[in-house]
């Protein structure tokens, strides 16, 4: 979504500027001076389990995995490319679409190890994101990255089809990008 501000920018400009590429895309969890609660939240996100995994509600729904120099690879392609003027650029690497439940089975057959599965019925993670229970996984007000991962994990919100007068998928458009891999990037943490 663009920000009013940005939004504001673009029509003062009088249609100069044709494409708007937020610079939010994430935080490098591994370089940060986070205090608590954020600390955690993203301890947890570069911490891979050793012996048992959380998975909101049944793990089935698909997600889209990205790497950060991906997202910069099909950026840069799509800045002066016709076919993305005036359309939303989806990155969607068909490689790296997987439920949590696939995601925990690869992680299972590169470690040659088996995880307990903990699965949070999805009753239960809406009322930690509303706060009301007296032991929510995470503290407040970490209800946010767990609405954002009821969304994915849960409601499997990222894997739409993309209507065609308004959005392009960034690996049919350049199938010439050697993207990287969920598979790939788990063999760092080996």
């Amino acid at each position: 979504m663009i920000r009013p501000r940005s939004s504001d920018a673009i029509k003062d400009a009088g249609g100069h500027i044709k494409r708007f590429f937020p610079s939010e895309f994430g935080i490098d969890v591994a370089r940060n001076n986070a205090v608590e609660p954020a600390k955690s939240t993203f301890a947890g996100a570069t911490d891979l389990p050793t012996d048992k995994v959380v998975i909101l509600g049944d793990g089935n729904p698909k997600a889209i995995f990205l790497n950060e120099d991906d997202i910069g690879t099909y950026t840069i392609k799509a800045v002066d490319d016709p076919r993305t003027l005036n359309k939303v650029l989806y990155l969607r690497p068909p490689a790296n679409i997987l439920s949590h439940n696939e995601l925990v089975s690869l992680w299972e057959k590169k470690t040659g190890k088996t995880f307990e599965r903990v699965y949070v019925p999805e009753e239960h993670v809406l009322k930690q994101i509303q706060g009301v229970l007296d032991t929510p996984l995470h503290p407040l007000p970490v209800n946010v990255m767990l609405a954002i991962c009821h969304s994915a994990f849960v409601k499997g919100d990222h894997v739409f089809d993309i209507e065609p007068s308004f959005g392009v998928e960034a690996s049919e458009l350049y199938p010439d990008v050697k993207y990287t891999t969920v598979d790939e990037y788990l063999n760092r943490f080996l």
